[in-house]
């Protein structure tokens, strides 16, 4: 701070500076009339962020006050242009009255707005998650246990999970994506997680102390109803979160009535390698178009695409929920065929407002007037939606159904409470309708009416003195007034007070005029009060309803999804798939839904076969060919699977599946000092250590980012290694077409191929290369390396070279070249290394050499010749 003695500023630079000092390492936004305004490094801060003027205005401290400042009426925009920076903001408002607070008016913090605790619209991504998270590290007797809470303050969603493993919790932590990430302030806590963490005091996180402030959150006695006591280390993490955001929000929190335990084995694990390769939310460029929730998402509502996501995010293994969600879908699909009541529901959600968000929004008293109006109209709509799902006979169906409660009074209260379009703030005034409260309906008529009360006044004055110039006016010094000219002094009645005198006129005031200027005055005023009053009434009634409405919230949402998974089906052709208890990952005709809408034509479809004899395909092919989307379809079937969702195949029959793990490609992490192979490395390791035979594991091009002879030798160890050791289901993809010999060695493995083919090249053209992308059984014959370099753009002269130079290496002896091209481009005179599965060749004369010796009957000295005879005979 530029000025940090207190005493040396002006009262009001004091205010500001106690107010910051509470706040060192956040904005503070300080109201000053219309405007809020930010002082020395937090002004300069502000003008960098919000391309906003940095000024300098007076003095304090005998220094010039640096400060720059946002209008009232248009902080929340740029209040989101600071969350979305990653900025805190502190939010001082005015709350003394003018007048009576001796020195400068009283400010006090009335909320703090964090990237994590963000709940206004403006502030959010409408179909996004924005997730608060802390993680609580304990040490004990049976070692060091991780415990992960997360909270969605918008919609009031609050959840928790406890591992021994640091890996599970990195995953976890991917999976989130926390918009803000709470740690404790200490060296225990798990560090370099790949989010950048507020930190926080170490007793936030003290499980005991945790455990008394979740019970007065949720007032009950213990924690059993929820299924998490004894889980210290996740109820440490709950408790940071709980005393942030009330620490954040200066008031209740009535909507997190609860919290729910996640356990890890519950779901399909999948680590951020994983989630990166497979692009299920975003792209491996960070963009979410072209994504596989991008491609699935139709969803009605902004809760059922973050409802969708979660499902995408955290495919479960869980048969009968799965089941559950097969049925749902199918059955709306045989009434859309038949009624079309698929198409009807989702026209009914088109009337739904955000409900999770806004009862969230109610419970912490910022909903806004169209809010309301939002939560209005989705009441109105619930009888329509639930007289449509109640034809559904689907079991989920039926209790979504159920949970869709009308709550008829308070809709037709609403209905009559509140303006069609309700203005967008309180102080707007305007949001209840006339006939709803006579103490508002008088207010308003007083300010609206009074023309024609001065008009009808006027009159009957007029009459009454008999004064027929007599007027009555207003101004905004004086206030109401009867005018009269001078020349009519004598007429004026004894209860007229003089209140202005003018050169040719004099103005009066009666006890009536006073009444209704009085009235008048305030009345607009008295009618902001009165709405204010009536909207914190109905914001009370609300929250008595909150948890019933929060669970109509979540049947909408998730009807969405459903609804939403049921028209991909019909718009994806997609198909139910068959969970079994059988060994076997049997795909027929899949596709990769992603791919599919890229390429806008016919795409070639793929099956797949493993089994409890088959579990390691080895994919062979050229670049371009398909493997790598073969590879990465086979993992999306599955994952949608345990998502609930069809899936695009003709058919699907899927055996119990644990965990999916891909190494596609990788990249430096310099940062961490790693070298692409050495991450390559690092994914593969962590596959190899914690697959199991119920895995499902995707491995492209392993070994390729070292020697030739050192990444073959490590391809066909940890290929071996997942076939006779992890028994995983595996699709191993690769340009070593040594590997294809493993078919013939180990059981379990067999070999697939991408194949393409060349056309043309007549006249001396370079052939045509079309690539079929269809998979065939056993290995390929070709890479066609060359002629992908030349399909990417290669100069001709170049790839003509490097054809020439492959014709010579195919030329070298067998232990240069393998396969049907070269694999690595050795000078003639470099020493040729030994073939991975080839035995070395031995010169006949030196096994007749080898064979006439009889080790048992040499001579030290003997010996000593037979070595130099059979050397000699390797030189011939």
């Amino acid at each position: 701070m530029d000025n940090p003695s207190l005493a040396a500023h002006t009262p009001l630079m004091q205010q500001y500076l106690s107010i910051k000092a509470q706040h060192p390492n956040t904005l503070v936004l300080f109201r000053m009339g219309d405007f809020y305004e930010l002082f020395y490094d937090d002004a300069r801060k502000a003008a960098r962020l919000l391309n906003i003027t940095l000024t300098r205005r007076g003095e304090s401290a005998g220094q010039p006050v640096v400060m720059a400042g946002v209008p009232v009426h248009a902080m929340e925009q740029y209040l989101a242009r600071l969350i979305k920076a990653g900025e805190s903001a502190v939010i001082a408002e005015q709350v003394g009255e003018p007048g009576l607070d001796k020195g400068p008016m009283r400010r006090e913090v009335v909320r703090i707005v964090t990237p994590g605790t963000a709940t206004d619209d403006s502030l959010l991504d409408p179909r996004a998650q924005n997730l608060l998270v802390a993680i609580c590290k304990l040490t004990t007797r049976d070692g060091e246990r991780y415990g992960c809470a997360w909270m969605e303050l918008s919609s009031g969603r609050f959840s928790l999970l406890e591992t021994t493993r640091e890996a599970d919790l990195r995953a976890e932590l991917h999976r989130l994506r926390p918009s803000e990430l709470l740690l404790a302030d200490h060296d225990g806590a798990p560090s370099d997680l790949g989010f950048d963490a507020t930190r926080r005091p170490p007793w936030h996180f003290d499980p005991a102390s945790a455990y008394r402030l979740l019970l007065t959150q949720f007032g009950t006695k213990d924690l059993r109803g929820f299924g998490c006591e004894g889980m210290d280390a996740a109820i440490g993490a709950a408790g940071a979160l709980l005393q942030y955001v009330q620490d954040t929000q200066k008031s209740l929190m009535p909507h997190l009535s609860g919290v729910r335990v996640e356990q890890p084995e519950e779901a399909l694990i999948l680590d951020p390698s994983t989630r990166r390769n497979l692009e299920i939310d975003r792209r491996l460029s960070g963009e979410l178009d072209n994504s596989l929730l991008h491609v699935f998402d139709s969803c009605i509502t902004a809760m059922g695409s973050r409802a969708l996501a979660r499902w995408l995010l955290r495919p479960l293994r869980d048969r009968s929920e799965l089941d559950a969600r097969y049925g749902a879908i199918a059955n709306l699909l045989d009434h859309e065929r038949e009624h079309r009541r698929l198409s009807a529901v989702r026209d009914a959600l088109r009337n739904v407002a955000d409900l999770e968000r806004i009862l969230a929004r109610c419970a912490l008293r910022s909903a806004r007037p169209r809010d309301l109006a939002g939560l209005r109209d989705t009441l109105v709509m619930l009888p329509t939606l639930a007289s449509l799902t109640s034809h559904l006979e689907a079991p989920r169906l039926q209790t979504l159904t159920q949970a869709l409660s009308p709550h008829a009074d308070l809709a037709a209260q609403l209905q009559r409470a509140l303006h069609e379009q309700p203005p967008l703030t309180v102080r707007d005034g305007g949001i209840f309708q006339a006939g709803y409260d006579a103490d508002l309906d008088h207010l308003r008529a007083l300010s609206e009416n009074a023309d024609g009360f001065l008009l009808e006044m006027e009159q009957r004055e007029r009459a009454a003195t008999g004064i027929d110039a007599l007027k009555v006016g207003y101004n905004r010094v004086h206030g109401f007034y009867i005018e009269i000219g001078k020349t009519h002094a004598a007429k004026v009645p004894a209860h007229y007070t003089r209140r202005q005198t003018l050169t040719h006129y004099e103005r009066y005031i009666t006890e009536e005029l006073k009444r209704f200027e009085d009235q008048v005055l305030s009345a607009r005023d008295r009618a902001l009060a009165r709405e204010k009053q009536l909207y914190d009434t109905l914001l009370d009634q609300l929250g008595g309803l909150l948890q019933p409405l929060q669970a109509t919230a979540q049947a909408l949402a998730e009807l969405d999804v459903l609804a939403c998974l049921a028209e991909r089906a019909l718009t994806l052709n997609l198909a139910r798939p068959e969970l079994v208890d059988d060994e076997c990952l049997n795909i027929t005709a899949g596709r990769h839904p992603v791919v599919e809408r890229m390429i806008g034509s016919a795409f070639v479809p793929n099956g797949l076969c493993l089994d409890k004899d088959t579990r390691l395909l080895v994919i062979t092919g050229p670049n371009m060919g398909g493997k790598s989307t073969y590879m990465r379809q086979t993992a999306l079937i599955v994952l949608l699977a345990h998502a609930g969702s069809y899936v695009p195949a003709s058919a699907a029959r899927i055996g119990p599946v644990d965990r999916i793990f891909t190494r596609i490609g990788a990249a430096d992490d310099l940062a961490s000092g790693q070298s692409t192979f050495m991450v390559e490395m690092s994914e593969t390791a962590n596959i190899l250590h914690n697959a199991t035979r119920r895995s499902l594991v995707l491995m492209d091009e392993i070994g390729r980012g070292t020697s030739t002879y050192d990444g073959l030798s490590l391809a066909r160890a940890c290929a071996e290694h997942l076939a006779t050791q992890v028994g995983a289901y595996t699709l191993f993809a690769t340009h070593y077409f040594e590997l294809t010999q493993l078919a013939e060695r180990l059981p379990g493995i067999a070999n697939v191929h991408l194949d393409a083919v060349e056309f043309g090249g007549s006249a001396g053209e370079a052939p045509k290369l079309v690539f079929l992308h269809q998979v065939k059984a056993g290995p390929a014959n070709r890479s066609y390396g060359l002629q992908v370099a030349a399909l990417a753009g290669l100069p001709t002269r170049v790839v003509s070279q490097a054809r020439r130079y492959l014709v010579e290496l195919e030329q070298q002896p067998p232990a240069i070249v393998t396969g049907a091209t070269a694999t690595a481009a050795m000078p003639p005179a470099a020493s040729p290394q030994l073939p991975l599965f080839q035995a070395p060749s031995i010169p006949a004369e030196t096994l007749r050499l080898l064979e006439q010796i009889d080790p048992d009957g040499l001579s030290p000295r003997d010996a000593l010749d037979w070595v130099y005879r059979i050397k000699q005979s390797l030189k011939h």
